[in-house]
């Protein structure tokens, strides 16, 4: 169970912290009560989207039969890291979110942000960490766990638009520490399905 949790919120910290900044900014321009309830749903309602899809994914890629080449989709987030390491300093798509943002049909369009934003990145990693879950209490503790930080971290949104400093540190150093973290869950990925070693094995008798 605890690694089942901790498996989670680690997936969705790597792929929320740029998006928390999205979320900042939308929230900044819809400051009423019914707004941000709005937005939350347009959250969650995204989220949902790209959970689902990454299950699908995840479905098709249980009926290969060896896990260490299920392994190999760890390279996926490594890839995704790297790509935004080699992007540090272009401009963020957080910016150009408001004037992409509608207030009519609110929580359709904070759901069409969440999927179009954060779409790849999401099943890159969502999908090889389902992918290797076995147990169906184990995927029913992650997905609870990222519904308690998707709401978490909607929280963290609204009390960092008061904290200017937090806003600029994320800026800076939010896609760095998302490339480490999705980095290292493939390496993780790999590991755990033992395909460094195997793919050694193999070179070795071949």
């Amino acid at each position: 169970m605890f690694n089942s949790i901790m498996t989670g919120i680690t997936a969705y910290i790597s792929t929320g912290i740029d998006y928390i900044l999205i979320l900042m900014t939308v929230l900044a321009f819809n400051q009423t009560t019914t707004e941000r309830i709005k937005v939350y749903w347009g959250d969650l309602i995204g989220t949902i989207v790209l959970v689902a899809t990454s299950l699908a994914l995840s479905f098709s890629a249980k009926l290969i039969p060896a896990d260490w080449i299920l392994g190999l989709l760890g390279i996926i987030p490594i890839i995704i890291g790297i790509i935004i390491l080699t992007k540090l300093g272009d401009e963020d798509e957080h910016e150009q979110v408001v004037k992409r943002l509608s207030k009519r049909h609110l929580v359709l369009n904070v759901a069409i942000i969440t999927i179009t934003t954060c779409g790849a990145d999401n099943i890159g990693i969502y999908v090889p960490i389902f992918a290797q879950i076995n147990q169906w209490h184990s995927l029913l503790i992650i997905l609870v766990t990222f519904l308690i930080m998707l709401t978490v971290f909607f929280g963290l949104a609204l009390l960092f638009i008061n904290i200017p400093i937090v806003a600029k540190l994320l800026d800076r150093y939010g896609d760095i520490f998302t490339a480490i973290v999705y980095i290292g869950i493939g390496l993780f990925i790999m590991i755990e399905a033992n395909t460094f070693g195997t793919i050694v094995h193999l070179v070795i008798n071949s």
